[in-house]
């Protein structure tokens, strides 16, 4: 059993230490006023490449009017041209939808920058606003040509994402090739290019700005502005995401060239900047004006959006217990009380299906040694202790990616290694490999090479830092009491403090086992060795193979049919070489054959199937919020609906209660919720006798707006309930674990 603890926490680590797959980074748009006719003519490339839609025309175009050479200009740029009535978005798309995305693929030494964002239109719909492009629009962007470049001609590739909306948002994208002479100009598109960079807000170095928290605005006052923008009405963008209200009033006052205006904040702020990159507009000009406002004095908690600077933020309203977390967290009594919370999430996770069948191993293996254990007390303990390192590491390495990830600009939060194909993948044959070998099927000691066994022998304590790992690794699609709420403050604190919660979240999950490693009394407790350990063994080969059934159901929710057998027909292969392997044999001849037929079979399905997981992962996991909703919607039957934050600002303006799941297929938690309180027919019969519209946000593939819309409630992981009344009201939070009683409560509250 210690074989099987070793190699699957070397696999876990291994795992856990992959990053996921970066998102294409998002680049700059522009509302350029210029067309992007067919006539624009004749171009001075050798090949081009456009993608035509039912809602867009895109291209990809290039401008070097010097040709290719070092220091001079290099604008590549994609010309998107809308159908009437459609729009993109700008790199904050506002109240909804998503920035497009440019990801290059260019030859050593070209760097391509962001991209040159023009000034956006607003894009008002009901109670929303969203920042975006109709018409026509190019998207430029610089790129460095490296000194002595040898080639003839430059190719260039650009996988490219945009979200198109009008009464309903689709995700598209396309995959673009173009091939640039190195030494000819490329001007066919030059007016295109001029009217983009024209359309950039213009930068003003001699303008200054200010800003202070005051009630539920920031009061802006800036100085400095050009003449053609003096005494003009003037509309406002921000480049900044989860701070203003986008869709309220915004006064504005002139005085001696001083401009005054009050922003509403969102009620459910997320952010709290240094400073606030705003765009300003006046109706007579093609461009606007950037420039940044300094905010002075402090800001209130983030979620509120009723308290001046210098006044205790407003708490958040109270969820249901145990869900709940101060808004300010900052203070140390709401601190502490958050690493509480941490600490018994942590120990109830363990009682989490993802989690119990490691644990129940672990304990059987002290049983196993619970007298040799006794008579080397010292020795029960550092394995418990090391047990606790590697909970502990793993969850501090795991927290500090997500940081250090979410600081770059990307939008995930707890489980995000689960929204990768990839990963589930590996992870079901992690479980695999151990379930086969729980069930006798193989040996993992005749498949380790001598050194790499004796190596484990000698160090009993890392194999039990490894299974701590291997804990982890489990655990991640899980969300127990208490935890969420403990996650969601992390993510508002500073990093230390952040860094402390996951840890105190990891000793909460290793306490357990380190109590019965430390206190002979507890290990007693434990049913005494014997035969029916073996059978125990066998049994929990079920539990991981049903592990690996729920995670070929994820895969088949990310990648599609196609991605799901793909998946299965290497774990079976995977299976094959694992027998072959590690089946004792007589003659090393024998074993040379059968474990060369085993590993040519699992190459084979490798070559053969990884194709089609991966194509999977591409077109599917790049859908947005727009196609996750959509499907979400199509399992959730005729009373659930995709969320949006649009679809709840209606319902709420209409004077509906609104009640949104956020769920995910790898989050037993949700699951199971899903199948238990949700589905209970007398509170689905109370939903409807409120006329409570029901919205299901699915977060199985990575989802920029139901991140944010998760970081503005206060959380970073699911499940998560939320219960809005009619109006502005914030929202109610209920409990992880869900009940029919609870939800019922929270009715009577509205």
């Amino acid at each position: 059993m210690r074989n099987v603890k070793f190699l699957a926490a070397v696999l876990a680590a291994a795992l856990m230490s992959a990053p996921p797959a970066r998102a294409a980074a998002a680049n700059d748009s522009a509302a350029a006023a210029a067309s992007i006719s067919a006539a624009a003519a004749t171009t001075a490339t050798a090949a081009t490449a456009a993608v035509v839609t039912e809602h867009v025309r895109a291209e990809l175009l290039a401008h070097a009017p010097q040709g290719l050479q070092p220091g001079k200009p290099l604008w590549l740029g994609l010309a998107i041209e809308h159908q009437p009535h459609w729009h993109t978005y700008w790199k904050n798309p506002g109240d909804s939808g998503l920035p497009t995305t440019l990801s290059w693929t260019l030859p050593p030494g070209f760097a391509a920058g962001e991209i040159a964002w023009p000034t956006p239109q607003h894009l008002p719909l009901g109670p929303l606003l969203n920042y975006g492009y109709e018409g026509r629009v190019l998207l430029p962007v610089p790129v460095t040509v490296p000194a002595g470049y040898a080639g003839k001609t430059l190719g260039v590739k650009l996988h490219a994402e945009w979200l198109v909306c009008k009464e309903i948002c689709l995700p598209e994208s396309g995959d673009f090739h173009l091939t640039i002479p190195v030494d000819a100009p490329v001007s066919a598109h030059q007016a295109l290019f001029d009217a983009a960079r024209a359309a950039a807000p213009l930068a003003l170095p001699q303008a200054s700005a200010s800003a202070r928290v005051d009630g539920k605005a920031l009061a802006m006052e800036i100085r400095g502005l050009p003449a053609a923008a003096q005494g003009q009405p003037l509309r406002l963008m921000v480049e900044d995401a989860g701070v203003i209200d986008y869709a309220a009033k915004v006064d504005q006052r002139w005085a001696d060239g001083l401009l005054t205006l009050r922003v509403p904040l969102s009620a459910q702020r997320s952010e709290s900047p240094a400073a606030l990159h705003i765009v300003l507009k006046a109706a007579s000009q093609p461009a606007g004006w950037a420039l940044p406002v300094t905010i002075a004095g402090g800001w209130p908690a983030p979620g509120s959006a009723g308290t001046s600077a210098a006044a205790p933020a407003a708490a958040p309203a109270a969820a249901p217990a145990p869900a709940t977390v101060p808004a300010s967290a900052g203070s140390a009594p709401a601190f502490l009380l958050t690493l509480l919370f941490a600490f018994l999430g942590g120990a109830i996770l363990n009682l989490m299906p993802c989690v119990f069948p490691v644990l129940s191993l672990k304990l059987v293996s002290l049983a196993q040694h619970g007298s040799e254990r006794e008579q080397a007390r010292n020795q029960a303990i550092a394995g418990g202790l090391a047990y606790t390192a590697g909970v502990v590491l793993s969850f501090a390495a795991l927290a500090g990616l997500l940081l250090a990830l979410r600081a770059g600009g990307e939008q995930l939060g707890w489980g995000f290694q689960l929204q990768s194909p990839l990963v589930v993948f590996l992870l079901a044959a992690l479980f695999t490999l151990i379930g086969l070998n729980l069930a006798g099927a193989f040996e993992f000691g005749t498949m380790l090479p001598s050194a790499l066994a004796s190596f484990r022998a000698r160090n009993r304590l890392l194999d039990d830092a490894l299974s701590g790992a291997l804990a982890v690794a489990v655990a991640s699609p899980c969300t127990a009491p208490f935890m969420g709420a403990a996650m969601g403050a992390a993510l508002t604190e500073s990093a230390p403090k952040a860094l402390a919660i996951f840890v105190v979240l990891g000793l909460g999950m290793a306490a357990p086992y380190l109590a019965a490693s430390c206190w002979p009394g507890l290990a007693r407790v434990l049913p005494k060795p014997g035969a029916w350990m073996q059978r125990f063994k066998v049994l929990m080969a079920f539990p991981m193979f049903a592990t690996v059934v729920w995670l070929a159901w994820v895969l088949g929710q990310q990648t599609g049919i196609d991605g799901m057998t793909a998946a299965l027909a290497m774990l079976v292969a995977l299976a094959f070489a694992a027998w072959t392997l590690g089946t004792p044999v007589r003659r090393p001849r024998s074993r040379v054959l059968l474990g060369g037929a085993g590993l040519l079979t699992l190459a084979a399905a490798v070559g053969t199937a990884g194709p089609l997981l991966r194509a999977g992962d591409g077109s599917v996991g790049a859908a947005n919020s727009a196609a996750n909703g959509a499907k979400s919607a199509s399992l959730a039957g005729a009373r659930w609906s995709a969320w949006s934050e649009t679809a709840v600002a209606q319902a709420r303006a209409a004077g509906q209660p609104v009640f949104v799941d956020f769920t995910a297929a790898w989050c037993v938690t949700c699951q199971f919720n899903k199948r238990a309180a949700l589905a209970d027919a007398s509170l689905l019969a109370d939903f409807e006798a409120r006329n409570v519209v029901l919205l299901r946000a699915d977060w199985t593939r990575r989802d920029p707006a139901i991140t944010q819309q998760l970081a503005r409630l206060g959380r970073n992981g699911v499940p998560v309930y939320a219960l809005y009344a009619p109006g502005d009201a914030p929202p109610q939070l209920l409990s992880e674990l869900l009940t029919v009683e609870q939800v019922r409560t929270a009715l009577n509250q509205l």
